[in-house]
């Protein structure tokens, strides 16, 4: 695995250079956008099920608390 990390990245530096100009910047910028929202809607998909997860048990153990 050693051999084929540098492998790697000098195939990835040799690669053709980021795009230039303004069109470019702006592909560049809308490719960054969508990683972060996809990132983001996976994040938040977790997070509304350790909330609804949470309010059931909450709900749960305030109903005991009023029965008990």
């Amino acid at each position: 695995m050693s051999i084929v990390r540098p492998v790697l990245v000098s195939a990835l530096l040799q690669g053709p250079p980021l795009p230039a100009g303004p069109l470019g910047q702006a592909l560049i910028a809308i490719i960054a956008i969508a990683v972060v929202i996809l990132v983001g809607r996976i994040v938040l998909s977790i997070a509304w099920r350790l909330v609804l997860i949470a309010s059931v048990v909450i709900g749960a153990l305030w109903l005991l608390s009023i029965v008990l």
